[in-house]
């Protein structure tokens, strides 16, 4: 990337300096601050927060901070070098209109892309319902009773599918997985990846002659396949079921608007994409891939589900049910590693169906039917053979070995990618965008390049586009009036925005969520996401056509690399569980190319994120807990202890740095080289990233493998709850085996099978990261680092006197988020720490993380991204909460109907005709005096999960139907 260079400062006064835009706290706000803390510059304040045996001393060499408009200049002619051909290649992904009230309301809104995941439902009950549309959508087009709220890409929710199957009917003796040869190369690919680790043999076979026997505890089927095949499985289902093996199929919503619903002919499982609902390709993603079952497989049901309870007063409210944070209960027990899902992408495409309702679906999806049987009418008169009787959108046509070249050479010419499954076959899939124009070219391409002596409108008006009775769907879908109701722009603004309203995002104020890292979303980070030469370039394009994705791949890498302090980097993990799971993937393929295939245990402190032991049995390891320490460190005799007992077995350690518990432990490298000499390599999760860029590197530290959350540290929005990514950075000797992908290479020399179902992920967001890099420079982005650690010092020592603040680190400081200690108040005055987060939402703000990682306590990291203003607004909110529980400890205030217990309080509730508290109605609506000026209002009261849990409801029936009748 090519850019004017210039000074760097580290406090930049440029007006056009992107770094004091990016902060919160100004140098007078920072210097008020520091005194608080009695330090009187920044830099002294670091020396004494960061041990100097971690400290990096030098200045990222990610270049020079640059101005929002350099940069986006600059970007732009880097995207200029991708090239938007014409796509046919299908795949799972498909060209797609996004509805621009959509575009510009939900994608492109930062209401709803800096929504954090609904914790806290009270909240958030505008992206809960959009989330349970999207439930609903899938539910009724796939048959299945049961659906979650999206997972990471098609490739990946069929390898959690298999998991599932493995679960519900594996055993040491049933242990064959089946795949159909006819499912997509990247959905194989990442299956058999996932199974290798877990001791699954998966076998690839053609499914019309599958033979499924004891061995076999699930088949995997396409349907349509990847050539287009649409082929009658019931046979083959009840052939599964009697030898009691699962069913599970990979599907294409659009399709099933028309396609008799897997569920009805013997599906227990049915996975997917939905990005052709309106979500552009953006060369691989991000996309919410769909997974729906059968009601008796919903306690194994990966990610997240939404489903219906109560509030306190019996009003219908939603919340996320089940397993809502399943790896932090059942760690290495957990079914999945899978703590996230692709929020945004599913709000999308919700909305697309929302916008367009059943009717609209099926003429959409008729008009690709009936364009692919045109089309392939007009190739038979043409003289070339169409494999298949039976398709959707994807025409397999013979052309045999001598006619290809000259028909891709053809294509090429009118810029079109073709797909050539096998030599003397070219597939064509048509989508949404697909025009009769585009058709009438497709027929000069197959006519050495000459108009054929018929037009579309005469192929057109003889083909007969229905399907036989085996195959056509007579069930009808999206009944309920959600998808009925907002077909016209004005009705579906005004849904959209009721809504937003109904969720605090970071438009509204601080989300102070410890381990979350809830920063500034730059609007010029996002732009660049919705430009087409990104948005619109299909993921398996040749890659000739995509170098400015490869230019900005290759310097993103270069600088993930510089900050980490590693040797290479892997973009491909599309969430943070799957960088720890591609991270440790390539620990064990290091060991087994050593010769130490029996390296299998990992060591894995209490304090670490529940997804840490998930992913460490997902890769193949077993797990060793080590103890933590009365100060929430590693405790070092028992990991000498663990490390010797387990030496000639020991594959890796995983750890968090900073610790879990928000302090830097001064012996981390202490750690790292008693792992090394045992043998093992170190894991470290980048979740607390944010406390490290410019003044720490892991590499530096010993660690071998480090994952690092974009959307944490690097400004990718958290979505409402995804999208994400994990990218890995790995020392030197596991480079050779960064994960590949079988449609275009990627990776190192010996590199395992594929993470994720597009080669580098999540990509079409990761401009969003280049940018921000890009922007801060090297020097702004550890000025941001120190802001951030300043910000969680100071609101520590704010409230250090109402709340203890429960670990620290050398010099009485915390790292970048501070745990408050709110268990005695349970004693003192029948207090808990859902209390205060619930009253805190009276306050204006989103609670901080609950529980986590000491039940009963309140985790809390600001970033560097808010002001003092702000930061002093929240201490007041904590300090005016803490009296109002010393009014419970006083007797002052009743112990159970007090502003606490009853918080939050809706506008419902604070203007109803019978107010039976003994506090004011003031009190409850208004309990400061900023909640005057700008008051967020939850919509419901607090939510009772148990209820929803004991009796699941997860689509959208008319909920006023179940509120009187729920038991």
């Amino acid at each position: 990337m090519v850019m004017a260079t210039r000074t760097a400062s580290p406090a930049p006064v440029a007006v056009d300096s992107f770094i004091p835009r990016h902060l919160g706290p100004n140098a007078a706000e920072q210097r008020d601050m520091l005194a608080t803390l009695g330090y009187d510059s920044l830099d002294a304040f670091i020396d004494a927060v960061v041990p100097e045996p971690i400290r990096f001393r030098g200045t990222l060499q990610t270049g020079p901070e640059h101005s929002e408009a350099e940069v986006l200049t600059a970007l732009r002619s880097v995207a200029l070098r991708n090239q938007v051909y014409r796509s046919f290649l299908g795949m799972g992904y498909y060209g797609t209109h996004t509805p621009p009230v959509i575009l510009r309301n939900v994608m492109e809104n930062p209401a709803w892309y800096t929504a954090y995941t609904p914790y806290q439902a009270e909240i958030a009950q505008g992206r809960l319902e959009a989330l349970l549309n999207y439930q609903t959508m899938v539910i009724d087009l796939t048959g299945l009773e049961i659906a979650n709220a999206s997972l990471l890409d098609e490739g990946t929710a069929a390898a959690e599918a298999m998991a599932l199957a493995f679960a519900a009917k594996g055993s040491p003796t049933r242990h064959v997985f089946l795949v159909g040869a006819d499912c997509h190369p990247q959905t194989i690919a990442v299956v058999e990846a996932r199974a290798a680790a877990r001791g699954v043999e998966v076998r690839v076979t053609d499914a019309r002659t599958m033979a499924v026997d004891a061995t076999v505890f699930g088949v995997l089927l396409q349907y349509p396949g990847t050539d287009g095949a649409v082929v009658d499985y019931r046979r083959l289902a009840e052939q599964a079921h009697a030898a009691g093996a699962l069913v599970i199929v990979a599907s294409d919503l659009l399709a099933l608007c028309l396609l008799t619903p897997p569920g009805e002919w013997g599906a227990d499982i049915v996975v997917g994409n939905t990005q052709r609902f309106g979500v552009p390709m953006g060369y691989g993603g991000p996309h919410a891939a769909f997974f729906a079952t059968r009601d008796e497989y919903k306690r194994l049901l990966p990610g997240r589900i939404i489903g219906l309870s109560r509030d306190v007063e019996g009003a219908p409210a939603l919340r996320m049910a089940l397993q809502t944070r399943e790896q932090h209960i059942r760690r290495e027990k957990a079914t999945s590693n899978v703590c996230t899902a692709q929020v945004l992408l599913a709000v999308m495409a919700s909305m697309y169906a929302v916008y367009h309702g059943p009717a609209g679906l099926t003429q959409i999806a008729e008009r690709v039917h009936h364009r692919a049987v045109t089309l392939a009418a007009g190739l038979e008169r043409l003289g070339f053979a169409i494999t298949h009787e039976n398709y959707f959108d994807t025409v397999r046509v013979e052309v045999g070995a001598h006619g290809q070249a000259d028909i891709l050479a053809a294509a090429a010419s009118r810029r079109m990618n073709l797909r050539v499954l096998e030599p003397g076959t070219i597939t064509l899939s048509l989508d949404e965008t697909t025009t009769a124009a585009d058709v009438a070219d497709l027929w000069a391409v197959f006519n050495n390049e000459a108009a054929p002596d018929f037009t579309y409108d005469d192929i057109a008006a003889g083909v007969d586009a229905r399907f036989d009775e085996r195959f056509r769907r007579v069930t009808p879908f999206l009944a309920h009036p959600t998808f009925h109701r907002y077909h016209s722009e004005t009705e579906m603004l005004r849904y959209l925005y009721s809504l937003q309203a109904k969720d605090f995002s970071l438009v509204h104020g601080m989300i102070p969520l410890g381990s979350c890292t809830m920063k500034l979303n730059a609007t010029a980070e996002m732009i660049p996401v919705t430009w087409p030469e990104f948005g619109q370039l299909h993921p398996f394009a040749p890659v000739e056509q995509a170098q400015g994705y490869a230019q900005m791949f290759a310097e993103l890498e270069r600088d993930l690399a510089e900050v980490t302090g590693f040797a290479g980097v892997s973009l491909q993990p599309n969430a943070g569980s799957q960088g720890e799971y591609a991270g440790l993937l390539v620990i064990r393929a290091y060991h087994q190319a050593r010769g130490d295939a029996h390296r299998t245990v990992c060591l894995i402190p209490q304090s670490a994120h529940g997804t840490n032991p998930a992913s460490a049995v997902m890769a193949g390891f077993s797990v060793v807990v080590v103890k933590t320490d009365a100060d929430g460190n590693i405790d070092m005799d028992d990991l000498r202890a663990k490390a010797e007992q387990h030496s000639a077995n020991l594959g890796a350690l995983m750890v968090t740095y900073p610790s879990t518990h928000g302090v830097f432990e001064a012996s981390i490298k202490d750690i790292t080289a008693l792992i090394h000499r045992h043998g093992g390599q170190v894991y470290m999760d980048g979740a607390n990233m944010n406390a490290m860029v410019g003044v720490s590197r892991p590499g530096d530290l010993g660690a071998d493998v480090c994952h690092l959350n974009l959307h944490k540290t690097f400004c990718i929005p958290h979505g409402g709850g995804g999208p994400g990514m994990g990218p890995i950075g790995v020392a030197a000797q596991l480079v050779p085996f960064l994960p590949t992908h079988p449609v275009v290479a990627t990776g190192g020399t010996s590199p395992i099978g594929p993470i994720s179902a597009a080669p580098w992920g999540s990509a079409s967001i990761l401009p969003i990261s280049y940018v921000y890099i890009k922007m801060m420079g090297g020097e702004g982005l550890a000025y941001a680092t120190k802001v951030a650690l300043l910000n969680a010092n100071y609101i520590a020592k704010q409230l250090e006197a109402h709340y203890p603040v429960l670990y620290r680190g050398q010099n009485g400081l915390v790292a970048h988020e501070c745990i408050l200690d709110t268990r005695s108040l349970k004693t003192a005055a029948g207090i808990e720490a859902e209390d205060i987060a619930k009253r805190l939402m009276d306050y204006g703000f989103h609670a901080p993380t609950l529980s986590f990682p000491v039940a009963g306590t309140l985790m809390v990291e600001p970033t560097e991204s808010e002001s003092k203003a702000e930061l002093d607004r929240f201490v007041e909110a904590m300090i005016g909460i803490r009296e109002e529980i010393a009014a419970v400890e006083r007797g002052e205030a009743d112990r159970e109907d007090n502003v606490l217990k009853n918080a939050p309080h809706t506008a419902a509730h604070c203007t109803s005709d019978g107010w039976t508290h003994p506090y004011t109605r003031q009190q409850a609506a208004y309990p400061s005096a900023w909640t005057r000026d700008r008051k967020f209002w939850p919509t419901v009261r607090r939510v009772e999960s148990a209820f929803g849990d004991r009796n699941l409801v997860c689509a959208c029936p008319p909920i006023e139907s179940y509120a009187p009748t729920v038991s």
